[in-house]
């Protein structure tokens, strides 16, 4: 069979609500994603023999520090589920090319997951019903229904029930990214240490309004991520690192996730290219492994594409 190339983007939170942890360990969220045009890619290649494998490299065709090419890949997991649900004898090899940074809060892993079960479900022609894929999607991670779907989207339960968000405009951002991770689940217990009761986690209706509106500037103001504080407390240059941001002209600064990666928001109107030019050099003081690019959004979900890794 012809190999199948799938992508799928990066998420930012513009808003993360914290509330309690639950029975099962996972905490009950209210956030805010948006999906940006930094993307992952999957190729997808037919084995006869039934077996699921993956092989995840870099830019440079180099192994990916962080990433275990076996079945913790969330990609090997996804494939697994719709071979599983779908009773498919074939097996595959998924050759993924990372562009979002491992562990730096921009749901990268999720992405590699949502690429390689559209790829799957078209490489063993299945034409599988979007809501089987979601189910499956909400099994393999709390971000992954939303790397398919993509968009703007108020995620609610531990972020994997999703009611999409009628945002209008484009919204530019600044990402700072690190070489250096952060564990998602050192982040949230940093943040149960000092989080004391906690209530049931609610969106800012406002704050959708001002999407809906594009009013760049309103939404500015409504931006919140509840883990930024114990992120930074686990990594202190990030103050740093979102002040840059603000003191060369962001109009917003925060973390997406559990970071590291910081976000900055253009102003309406205002090149992302500029503002990513005048932080670049006293970000690098701050971390010289740091990456500081731009990206655009909301952008489209997890889908089928033509160009080859």
């Amino acid at each position: 069979m012809t190999p199948v190339v799938a992508r799928a983007p990066a998420k930012v939170n513009l808003a993360l609500h914290v509330g309690p942890r639950r029975a099962d360990g996972f905490h009950e969220v209210a956030t805010v994603y948006q999906a940006v045009d930094l993307y992952d890619e999957v190729v997808a290649e037919s084995r006869r023999d039934g077996v699921v494998s993956v092989e995840t490299r870099d830019d440079g065709g180099n192994p990916v520090a962080g990433v275990h090419d076996d079945d913790r890949h969330l990609s090997v997991r996804a494939a697994l589920a719709l071979q599983s649900r779908l009773g498919v004898r074939d097996g595959v090899h998924l050759r993924v090319r990372k562009h979002i940074p491992v562990a730096g809060g921009l749901a990268g892993g999720s992405a590699d997951a949502a690429a390689a079960m559209v790829a799957c479900n078209r490489l063993w022609g299945l034409d599988a019903e979007v809501r089987v894929l979601a189910e499956l999607a909400a099994g393999i991670g709390s971000d992954v229904p939303f790397a398919l779907f993509g968009g703007t989207a108020v995620g609610t339960g531990r972020g994997e029930r999703l009611v999409p968000v009628a945002a209008a405009g484009r919204i530019s951002w600044v990402v700072v990214t690190s070489q250096r991770g952060l564990s998602t689940a050192e982040v949230y217990a940093e943040n149960d240490r000092s989080a004391g009761d906690v209530a049931s986690p609610v969106v800012d209706p406002a704050l959708l309004a001002a999407l809906e509106r594009g009013d760049t500037a309103a939404t500015a103001g409504l931006l919140r991520n509840d883990l930024q504080p114990a992120a930074v407390r686990l990594r202190p240059t990030l103050a740093a690192i979102l002040d840059v941001g603000r003191d060369a002209g962001a109009v917003a600064a925060l973390l997406s996730g559990s970071g590291p990666s910081a976000l900055l928001l253009v102003s309406d109107g205002g090149p992302a290219e500029a503002l990513a030019a005048a932080v670049r050099p006293r970000v690098l003081q701050l971390d010289a492994d740091a990456a500081v690019r731009f990206a655009h959004g909301p952008v489209a979900g997890a889908a089928v594409v033509d160009e080859v890794c």
